[in-house]
């Protein structure tokens, strides 16, 4: 994974170290965190995860849900959320965006398929363990357990995906998630919101 600088515990004392944005800029925007922080966020809970930090909010007896996905917070204050996301086969969040919240992720183990509207198309990319992927303002995407097999990595290479059980992921959102909405694809080849709902669970409701 990679190197961190900052870490869940001391979070909110980096944070309050970075100096004063412009006035005439930070009214405008939703938190004073960037998603480089949210990367480095999502990227220590991940170790902290593998470290045995936080063995005491998992499954007990290490059994993880096979029926629907499930989510444990690691950190929340007024800034930042911090979630542990287990995904399982055949579920996925349904095209949405985050509302007025920036996003990151780190792929923990497993591997995830993520389709992202990219404002003509639905484009489909696989994160494996350590990759990590931001999420900013406006982007609507669909995100699920990827299949069992190889992905492609060019026209003549694959690469595995790896083991899939569990397939744990770290996400951060800041600031911490009020509401998601919700997007289908018309036959027109636009994006059309069809609700939005007032939520504080991470990709959709568990």
């Amino acid at each position: 994974m990679r190197s961190s600088v900052l870490s869940l515990s001391s979070a909110r004392d980096a944070f309050s170290a970075t100096p004063p944005l412009d006035r005439a800029v930070a009214p405008a925007l939703p938190t004073r965190l960037r998603p480089a922080d949210l990367l480095r966020l999502t990227d220590e809970g991940a170790e902290d995860v593998l470290s045995g930090r936080y063995d005491h909010l998992l499954p007990t007896e290490g059994v993880w849900p096979s029926d629907e996905r499930w989510a444990t917070r690691l950190l929340a204050d007024d800034e930042v959320d911090v979630w542990l996301i287990s995904w399982t086969p055949g579920k996925s969040t349904e095209l949405h965006d985050h509302a007025g919240s920036l996003g990151a992720l780190t792929v923990l183990s497993g591997a995830l398929s993520e389709y992202r509207w990219n404002g003509t198309e639905l484009r489909r990319r696989t994160l494996t363990a350590g990759d990590q992927a931001s999420f900013p303002i406006g982007w609507v995407h669909d995100v699920m357990r990827a299949p069992a097999g190889p992905r492609p990595v060019t026209d003549n290479t694959v690469e595995s995906v790896g083991p899939l059980d569990p397939t744990l992921s770290v996400h951060a959102y800041s600031p911490p998630l009020t509401a998601m909405s919700y997007y289908e694809v018309t036959g027109h080849g636009t994006l059309r919101r069809t609700r939005t709902v007032l939520t504080d669970q991470p990709e959709g409701d568990m």
